[in-house]
C-alpha cells in the first residue's frame, strides 16, 4: 500500500519505520525538508519528500504534526492522494503546553479531529493519538495473544475508517470502533483511554467512562 506520513516526529518516525518494515511504500515529509531526512530514508527506505508530495498517489496518510501547524500545511494537500484517501489524524490538543488558544476548539466546543477537518477540507480518520511512540516499534502482538494491546480509532466514513483499522491490525494491535469524530472526545488528552496500554475490553470500558468535560489541565 501507499502511504504518506507527514511529520517524522516520534509518532511519524516510528510510523514509517513499522509500515516500511510490513513492506509499505511509504512517503515521509516533515516541515523542515527532504534533506533532514536522509538518515530515516536510509535506516527504512521511506522515500523523503516535501508535505506537498506526501499524498501523491496515497491510499493512506497519516498526519502527524502538532495541532498549531495544521493551518499551515500546503493548501490542496491531498489533490494528488488515491481515490477515496482515507486520512488518520493522530494530533492532540496542547494549549498551554504547545498549542496556544483554539478558538473553535475552546468556544464551539470542536473535537480536536473536527476542527483538523476543517482545516485540511477532508475527513479524517483519528487514531494513534494516544499511543506510546516506543509501543509502535514494541507493542505488535500476534492475533489472539493476550497480551496484543488494543487502540481506539474514530471516523464518520466507515469504509476509511476500516481500512485503517485493517492497517493497525497488520502493525499487530486490536482496534476498538470509538464512533464518529464527534465521539473522538472520548479518545481526547485527559481521558481514561488516553495512554492506556490495555486490551479490546479494559480499552471500550475506558471509552464508555469517559466525560465530555475537558479537563482543565487541557483547557487554554
Amino acid at each position: 500500500m501507499k502511504i504518506g506520513i507527514i511529520g517524522a516526529g516520534n509518532i511519524g518516525g516510528n510510523l514509517t519505520r513499522r509500515l516500511t518494515a510490513l513492506g509499505h511504500d511509504v512517503s515521509v515529509a516533515n516541515s523542515r525538508g527532504p534533506h533532514t531526512l536522509a538518515a530515516l530514508a536510509e535506516e527504512t527506505g521511506a522515500t523523503p519528500v516535501t508535505a506537498a508530495e506526501a499524498a501523491r498517489g496515497a491510499e493512506v496518510v497519516v498526519v502527524t504534526v502538532p495541532l498549531k501547524a495544521v493551518p499551515d500545511l500546503p493548501s490542496g494537500l491531498l489533490d494528488g492522494a488515491a481515490p477515496a484517501v482515507a486520512v488518520i489524524d493522530t494530533g492532540n490538543y496542547y494549549p498551554r503546553q504547545r498549542d496556544g488558544r483554539i478558538d473553535a476548539i475552546e468556544d464551539e466546543g470542536l473535537t480536536e479531529s473536527r476542527w483538523t477537518e476543517r482545516q485540511i477540507g477532508h475527513p479524517v480518520v483519528k487514531a494513534f493519538n494516544g499511543t506510546y511512540a516506543q509501543d509502535i516499534l514494541d507493542g505488535p502482538r500476534p492475533a489472539g495473544d493476550p497480551e496484543r494491546l488494543a487502540l481506539p480509532v474514530a471516523g464518520d466514513d466507515e469504509d476509511a475508517k476500516r481500512r485503517v483499522r485493517d492497517l493497525i491490525e497488520e502493525m499487530g494491535f486490536d482496534t476498538v470502533d470509538a464512533g464518529g469524530i464527534d465521539d473522538s472526545w472520548r479518545q481526547q488528552p485527559g481521558t481514561p483511554v488516553y495512554g492506556l496500554r490495555a486490551g479490546v475490553e479494559e480499552v471500550a470500558k475506558a471509552l464508555a467512562e469517559a466525560s465530555p468535560e475537558r479537563p482543565d489541565d487541557f483547557r487554554a
